[in-house]
């Protein structure tokens, strides 16, 4: 099988070894139609997903030409096997998947002429120059913030450590109630080294994002939450998808809770994860079901034109995540994956626009690269059955 399109997650930390490790499962020759993708597979994947060490709970939906195959769970709502079953057609934080929202829903400001690709910074948001936030504010353009070549630096992640690693989230993960303005995180990042020229090379930073959701806010009039639910979740019929902006709201509905191991390595509840640190880089709450509406129609071309959409989609110089392997298991598939502290999940969807898988796992350890491993396995299990 064949992932590529990868896109990484709020904080970057641990995606790529589990994307890697995706890459490497292999199905033989399979049909992944309706008629081998069985409600009973997609039971049987999350069963399989939840018993991942490090997973409390999943939740999953398979669509087949915007059809379901099947919507299930595995594990529990609660840490060690409290709480029951999670509802299938719970709810979950998708994290950095909101950014491919947030991107088309700038695009689709592009396509009626209220913005342009090549518009600078100092431009659409003049208050990061004025303030002095973002260094290079004259030069860098939307297009580069959209597909991180702009060299801001990561408001979310510490610089990396010596050996080369990602540095840890710099902030407190169990600051749950405390309000941070999207220009208090994007100032957060202005001492930081910038990590290359504008345009030069991909290097993820949330902070795109946080100023991407600015510039539309500026733009419309109206705040993010308003225009993702105006161009995006009410036409696509995405009823159960919202941006969460501030704290304490959080996921509505029972729903998997999500863990995070404190200083002293104990395990601490997650689930009021404060919205600040989302917004337009990660706060959307949604569903399998509408995570599938929404990448069907993405990848169907009916959110935007070829040319707009080819800003999200195409090669971008010193990707990581871009990559490809091979099987006879129907046509490729593309991964988007997102997570915050507790939580992962990924969509993968075909190429060819007709079937789509929405997974999420509520975890308790920090590095979510055996549950990836596993999601790209239930892949396995639900579309190419007899590998």
């Amino acid at each position: 099988m064949s992932y590529k399109n990868v896109r990484p997650r709020l904080g970057t930390a641990g995606l790529a070894a589990g994307i890697a490790m995706l890459m490497v499962a292999q199905a033989g020759p399979a049909s992944a139609t309706a008629a081998t993708a069985r409600v009973d597979n997609v039971q049987k994947a999350m069963d399989e997903l939840a018993r991942v060490p490090g997973v409390v709970g999943a939740v999953g939906g398979a669509y087949v030409d915007g059809k379901p195959i099947g919507l299930a769970s595995g594990g529990t709502r609660l840490l060690g096997g409290k709480g029951g079953k999670i509802p299938a057609d719970s709810r979950f934080r998708i994290g950095s998947q909101t950014k491919e929202m947030v991107a088309t829903a700038v695009l689709q400001l592009v396509n009626e002429g209220k913005l342009s690709v090549d518009d600078k910074l100092s431009d659409v948001l003049p208050v990061v120059a004025k303030k002095d936030l973002v260094t290079r504010a004259d030069d860098i353009t939307v297009r580069q913030m959209i597909q991180h070549t702009s060299g801001i630096p990561d408001w979310y992640a510490d610089e990396p450590k010596p050996d080369g690693t990602e540095g840890d989230i710099s902030f407190d993960p169990f600051d749950f109630t405390t309000y941070y303005r999207p220009l208090e995180l994007v100032k957060w990042s202005r001492d930081r080294p910038r990590t290359g020229e504008p345009g030069e090379k991909f290097s993820y930073s949330n902070t795109n994002y946080t100023l991407l959701g600015l510039i539309i806010e500026r733009v419309t009039g109206n705040s993010l939450a308003t225009v993702l639910h105006r161009q995006l979740f009410g036409p696509l019929g995405m009823t159960k998808t919202y941006l969460a902006v501030k704290p304490p709201e959080g996921i509505k509905g029972p729903h998997g809770h999500g863990y995070y191991p404190d200083g002293d390595g104990r395990l601490r509840d997650v689930d009021r994860f404060n919205a600040s640190f989302g917004t337009g880089a990660g706060g959307v709450i949604s569903t399998a079901h509408d995570m599938s509406a929404f990448q069907r129609a993405f990848n169907q071309g009916r959110l935007l034109p070829p040319e707009l959409q080819r800003v999200i989609t195409e090669p971008v110089p010193h990707h990581p995540y871009q990559a490809q392997g091979r099987s006879d298991c129907g046509s490729d598939f593309n991964v988007l994956g997102g997570s915050t502290a507790g939580y992962f999940t990924l969509t993968i969807y075909s190429d060819d626009g007709r079937r789509q898988l929405s997974m999420s796992a509520t975890l308790s350890v920090k590095d979510p690269a055996e549950a990836a491993q596993a999601m790209g396995k239930a892949v396995e299990t639900i579309f190419c059955p007899s590998a």
